[in-house]
C-alpha cells in the first residue's frame, strides 16, 4: 500500500486545526472520504439525477442503471450469489431492525431463545431486549472474558436457540470474533444467525459464503461511502418469506382501495425514494477498497495496531482494552488514561487535532461486563499512519503531566 497516494485522495487530511496537522482516529465511528467517492456523488446530482425504477427518461434510466450497478458491486463484495440478496438500508442499525420486525417479529414466540454477545453495539442489542420483552422471549448472553473475548464453553448456550445475533469485530476491544464457527453451531441447532459486520467490512475481507451467515449488516458511511447508505444481506429464500418493513411506493406491483401485492426482493424492502446517491458514493467506494485489495487493507492495520500496542503498553498509568496480540483485533485500539476522564483526555487531543472516540462506544453492557467506566479509542484506518501513532502517544504523555498523573 502506497499510503502516501492514498492520504492525498482525502481532501480532509489537509485541513488544518489550530494550525496543527488534522489526525483522524475516529474511523470506528465513520471513515472519511475520498475524492473518487465525492466526485462520484457530485457527478451524479451534476449529470444524472432522476428517481429510479418508475421512468423511461434517459435520466431516470441511467439512475436505475447506476444504483442497480451498485447493489451488484456490494453483492461481489462479499461474495453474495445474487444480488437480489442485497437491500439498501440507511444504515447498519435499520438493517438490524428491519429483521427485528420482519423476520422477528413473526418467528418469535413466548419461550424462544435470542443469543446474543455482551460486546454487542447498542445496535445489535436494543432490538433484541425490545423483542424479548414484547414476545416473552429468553435472551441469553455470550460472557466475556477479561481480554474481551468470547469465553470458552459459552458457544453451548446456543443449543436450543431460535436465533443468534453477534458482531463480527467489538467496536471497543476490536476482538474478532469466529463468526464462522458461531453461525455453523447455529445452523446446527436450526436457529437463524445475523452478523453485524460494520467494523468487519471496511477493513477486512468479508465473505458470507465462508461464513454462513443467514443475515448480515453492515453500513456505508465508515467504508469511505456517504452517510444514510446501509446494507443487509439475507438469504433469498428466508427474504421472501417475510413481510416487509416499510409501506408505501415502489415497494408493491400492485396497489388496489382494499388490496395490494408486495413487490418481489429486494424492492419489497426498499420502500419510497431509496438514497439514489448514497448507493451510488457506495459503489465507487467499493471500488475503492477493492482496487487497494482488502488483504493489504488488513495487514496495512494489523501493522499499525502491533505498532500502538507497542508504544502505548510502554507509556505508565495507560490500560489497554482487548487482546495484546494483533492477530485477534482489528484495528482499533481502547485505552484508559489513569487518572483522567476519557473526556478531558479527547478534550485536549483535539486541540492538538487529534480525533479520536471517549465514552462507551454505543456498548454500555461491554463496559459493564469488563468492570470499565467510559475509556478512550483510537481507531485506524488505510490512510493513518505509524508517524500518527507517535503524535498521539507524545500528547497523552502531555495530557498526563497537565493532570499530574
Amino acid at each position: 500500500m502506497d499510503v502516501e497516494k492514498i492520504r492525498n485522495d482525502f481532501p480532509i487530511l489537509k485541513r488544518k486545526i489550530n494550525g496543527k496537522k488534522l489526525i483522524y482516529l475516529d474511523n470506528g465511528a465513520t471513515s472519511q472520504k475520498p475524492i473518487q467517492v465525492i466526485d462520484a456523488v457530485s457527478n451524479f446530482y451534476k449529470k444524472n439525477n432522476a428517481n429510479i425504477h418508475r421512468g423511461i427518461h434517459i435520466l431516470s434510466e441511467e439512475s436505475t442503471l447506476m444504483y442497480d450497478d451498485s447493489r451488484n458491486k456490494v453483492s461481489r463484495f462479499i461474495h453474495s450469489k445474487n444480488p437480489e440478496e442485497i437491500i439498501f438500508t440507511r444504515n447498519a442499525t435499520e438493517s438490524i431492525n428491519l429483521v427485528m420486525y420482519s423476520w422477528g417479529k413473526e418467528n418469535i414466540s413466548r419461550g424462544d431463545k435470542i443469543v446474543i454477545s455482551e460486546m454487542e453495539h447498542h445496535s445489535n442489542l436494543i432490538p433484541w431486549v425490545v423483542l424479548a420483552k414484547e414476545k416473552g422471549a429468553t435472551l441469553e448472553y455470550l460472557e466475556l472474558d477479561k481480554e474481551g473475548l468470547i469465553k470458552e464453553g459459552e458457544l453451548e448456550k446456543i443449543k436450543g436457540a431460535k436465533f443468534v445475533s453477534v458482531v463480527h469485530v467489538s467496536n471497543v476491544t476490536g476482538v474478532i470474533n469466529d463468526v464462522e464457527k458461531i453461525c455453523r453451531t447455529a445452523s446446527e441447532e436450526g436457529a437463524v444467525s445475523l452478523v453485524d459486520a460494520s467494523q468487519s467490512a471496511p477493513h477486512m475481507k468479508v465473505d458470507i459464503q465462508s461464513i454462513g451467515c443467514d443475515f448480515l449488516a453492515f453500513t456505508g458511511h465508515k467504508m469511505l461511502a456517504p452517510t444514510g447508505i446501509g446494507v443487509l444481506y439475507g438469504k433469498k429464500e428466508i427474504l421472501d418469506s417475510m413481510n416487509p418493513f416499510l409501506f408505501g411506493g415502489e415497494m408493491v406491483v400492485e396497489a388496489h382501495k382494499y388490496d395490494m401485492r408486495w413487490n418481489s426482493v429486494p424492492y419489497k424492502f426498499e420502500a419510497g425514494t431509496p438514497n439514489i446517491s448514497g448507493a451510488v458514493g457506495l459503489g465507487s467506494a467499493v471500488d475503492y477498497l477493492e482496487q487497494i485489495g482488502m488483504e493489504n487493507i488488513r495487514a496495512h492495520e494489523k501493522k499499525l495496531v502491533s505498532y500502538a500496542l507497542e508504544k502505548l503498553g510502554a507509556v505508565n498509568g495507560i490500560s489497554i482494552i482487548g487482546p495484546q496480540d494483533s492477530s485477534r483485533r482489528s484495528g482499533i485500539i481502547t485505552f484508559e488514561v489513569k487518572g483522567v476522564h476519557p473526556h478531558d483526555v479527547a478534550s485536549i487531543l483535539s486541540e492538538e487535532g487529534i480525533c479520536l472516540r471517549s465514552g462507551y462506544h454505543c456498548a454500555q453492557p461491554l463496559h459493564e461486563s469488563m468492570g470499565l467506566q467510559p475509556t478512550t479509542r483510537a481507531s485506524f484506518y488505510i490512510y493513518n499512519t505509524e508517524e500518527e501513532i507517535d503524535f498521539l502517544i507524545e500528547n497523552l504523555v502531555k495530557v498526563k503531566k497537565i493532570f499530574g498523573v
